[in-house]
């Protein structure tokens, strides 16, 4: 039994050849971590890791613009991709997971210890999605939609994130 959904996705009934196959699509469901039968927001949060390492390589200045482009991005990369599947912020749409993790990472420096904390805080705030995350998830729609409340859970978490740093708790 595969971990991978080989059923057809959306309401538009694709394919996961269908998506993987578009670059939209494929871009979309985080290079193919969205097509996980379970917790596929999870897994397209651990496909940021790969994305996050290599943009902290690049400095604060790159980093920072890299990921203002996953943002810009993403409203219309999620909003493709809703319309393609015919249906509003499918599950397997993980873009703006990878947006929020690079978001929650942006403001400490790159450590091991930092990152599984900065990952666990950014998975608790999009999943239990607090005023004003739950707020912009239900009321905001299209790519836009897609995407803010995982934005905002990132800024929660690297908020957050930041004073765990800041305080000592976090290498």
């Amino acid at each position: 039994m595969s971990i991978f959904l080989n059923t057809q996705v959306g309401k538009n009934k694709l394919t996961p050849r269908q998506i993987l196959s578009d670059p939209v699509l494929f871009l979309a469901f985080g290079f193919g971590s969205g097509l996980a039968r379970k917790a596929p927001g999870t897994l397209g949060t651990l496909a940021a890791v790969p994305v996050y390492w290599l943009f902290a390589q690049a400095g604060t200045a790159i980093y920072s613009v890299l990921t203002l482009v996953v943002m810009v991005a993403g409203v219309w990369i999620c909003g493709q991709a809703a319309e393609k599947l015919g249906e509003h912020d499918f599950g397997g749409i993980v873009w703006d997971e990878i947006a929020g993790l690079l978001i929650t990472m942006a403001l400490v420096p790159f450590s091991w210890q930092a990152l599984v904390a900065g990952f666990l805080l950014f998975r608790l705030f999009d999943i239990v999605k607090p005023w004003p995350i739950r707020w912009a998830d239900r009321r905001v729609q299209g790519g836009f939609g897609i995407m803010l409340d995982d934005v905002l859970a990132g800024v929660i978490a690297g908020l957050l994130l930041l004073l765990l740093v800041e305080w000592g708790w976090i290498q």
